[in-house]
């Protein structure tokens, strides 16, 4: 089979006007929660998000990662680059992630400060797609999570010169244990160059499979007033 005609249809569920909240970081919530299966529609779809885990565990597969996202940037060039990030929190301000500031997604978020973020949880069917203007965190909120994070994780940020060239594996390694002698007595600070980022949407499209590529969407746009604007959109 080629590539091509790899297919499929989706009849799993329906999206309509009167389902979705006013305010889309509430809607994104709930769904969130439904991907993560921390909420589920029915008894029905229980069961089946159980079998699911079942078969992951039984061929051995890693469970997905609900709040996997693409992260799209594009520097002063105009190209684009992306990559998948883990979302670590969404509230009033939008949604939140860390990083390295010298990372290349750092980078050109320096450069351009506007990116996108793209969630497809292929389970249900979903996809959402966000898009707006970046900006750092505070320093506190970024200690905070820093401090939550595994020792071996914190180490790794000092000793990863993230998106540079390493000359082999053994060299990174050596880095590691490097950093890790340098705090074998002491907690693992927080780099100067590491921290959250957060992204206040401007636009947030939800999308729901459906048969016969008769897809829902819906898409919500800030308006002037911070009230948000919502319209379907063809699929």
């Amino acid at each position: 089979m080629s590539i091509a005609d790899l297919r499929r249809d989706y009849g799993l569920s329906s999206l309509s006007r009167k389902d979705l909240a006013p305010d889309p970081i509430a809607e994104f919530q709930r769904w969130f929660a439904q991907a993560a299966a921390a909420k589920a529609g029915s008894r029905l779809r229980k069961i089946g998000i159980a079998f699911y885990k079942f078969l992951q565990v039984a061929f051995g597969a890693d469970p997905v990662d609900p709040n996997a996202m693409a992260l799209a940037t594009v520097g002063t060039a105009g190209r684009p680059s992306v990559r998948t990030v883990l979302l670590k929190g969404v509230d009033r301000r939008g949604f939140i992630f860390y990083t390295n500031y010298q990372s290349r997604k750092g980078g050109e978020l320096g450069e351009n400060p506007h990116a996108a973020l793209a969630f497809y949880w292929s389970d249900l069917e979903r996809q959402v797609c966000v898009a707006g203007p970046v900006t750092k965190l505070p320093r506190e909120e970024s200690e905070a999570y820093f401090s939550s994070r595994p020792r071996g994780s914190r180490i790794a940020a000092w000793a990863s010169n993230q998106s540079g060239v390493v000359a082999s594996r053994n060299a990174l390694e050596q880095r590691w244990k490097e950093i890790e002698t340098q705090f074998s007595n002491a907690d693992v600070p927080l780099p100067p160059f590491w921290g959250g980022y957060v992204l206040a949407p401007e636009r947030i499209e939800f999308w729901q499979g459906r048969p016969s590529r008769l897809h829902d969407r819906f898409c919500y746009t800030k308006q002037e007033d911070g009230s948000w604007g919502l319209v379907r959109l063809a699929p």
